[in-house]
């Protein structure tokens, strides 16, 4: 039988069953496995991917959508790959339309990097900040941070869910109610009893990737980014908002050195909601 054009092949969600396709997917385009953060995105999200009748998958995405169930206020969208085979041929095009057009009126948004940006703005997103990846081992030093922080516990879900929903700009609870399974970490830091930010640790290769930070200022966040590190023998890596310039600097000398700078798009939107003042990091590039 003759290989039906690339066109021609369906568009499906994904669910976890397609965990193994979507890691070797991202490894075929020289991307880690990240197994693990597949497997929460596409328990939390959901995922679209188009089968190759080879065998594995041409192409395929994740969408994490914010806000009530039945009329989202936001979709992140992330991991938007395309096998090397089939690369340049119109694949991720397609599927970006296809989410595109299933989202409907709801605001998009993305991490683009140079080489994808092109494509999100011949769909018509718009550029609205950058984030500058930042991985090292964090070396302890300087000044001593003064705020508080402590292990989150089950009674401060609540609270964190508040500080999140007021910081992000709109409802994850199904995304941060699932972080103390997919993180080895999650801390919180206090002043007078009050929760004033939080952030996480999970697990990435050989890595921690810190995200969440949500913080009342920049001291709340690198006492929370220090604390983190305190915990773990691996690598940090983290995505900061490029208007934190001093976050930025502060980690670049405690050890983190820049790897790569991504443009933070948005369809459907001037800008994304919440208070970017208090929004340091997302929890993953592809989830927002």
């Amino acid at each position: 039988m003759p290989t039906p054009s690339l066109a021609a092949l369906p568009i499906r969600r994904l669910t976890r069953r397609d965990l193994k396709a979507c890691a070797d997917l991202s490894e075929d385009r020289g991307w880690p496995r990240e197994e693990h953060k597949w497997s929460f995105l596409l328990t939390a999200g959901t995922g679209y991917g188009i089968d190759d009748p080879q065998g594995g998958l041409v192409a395929a995405c994740a969408v994490t959508e914010y806000g009530p169930q039945e009329r989202p206020e936001l979709g992140a969208v992330g991991m938007v790959l395309v096998a090397e085979r089939h690369a340049r041929q119109g694949v991720g095009r397609r599927l970006m339309q296809h989410v595109v057009s299933t989202m409907g009126t709801t605001p998009l948004t993305l991490h683009a990097t140079p080489n994808g940006r092109p494509l999100y703005e011949e769909l018509g997103f718009k550029v609205t900040g950058r984030a500058e990846m930042l991985r090292g081992f964090f070396m302890p030093g300087g000044p001593e941070l003064r705020v508080a922080t402590r292990p989150a516990t089950g009674e401060d879900l609540a609270k964190i869910l508040r500080i999140d929903a007021e910081v992000f700009g709109a409802d994850r609870t199904h995304i941060i109610t699932r972080l103390p399974a997919f993180a080895d970490q999650v801390r919180v830091a206090e002043e007078d009893g009050r929760i004033i930010g939080y952030a996480a640790a999970w697990p990435n290769m050989n890595t921690h990737v810190v995200g969440p930070l949500i913080a009342q200022d920049t001291e709340t966040a690198k006492a929370l980014i220090a604390s983190l590190a305190a915990h773990t023998d691996r690598p940090l890596r983290t995505d900061i908002d490029v208007r934190h310039e001093e976050l930025v600097a502060w980690a670049k000398e405690r050890g983190m050195a820049s790897v790569a700078f991504n443009a933070v798009m948005t369809y459907g939107v001037a800008e994304l909601p919440g208070d970017w003042r208090r929004r340091f990091a997302p929890l993953t590039v592809a989830a927002g």
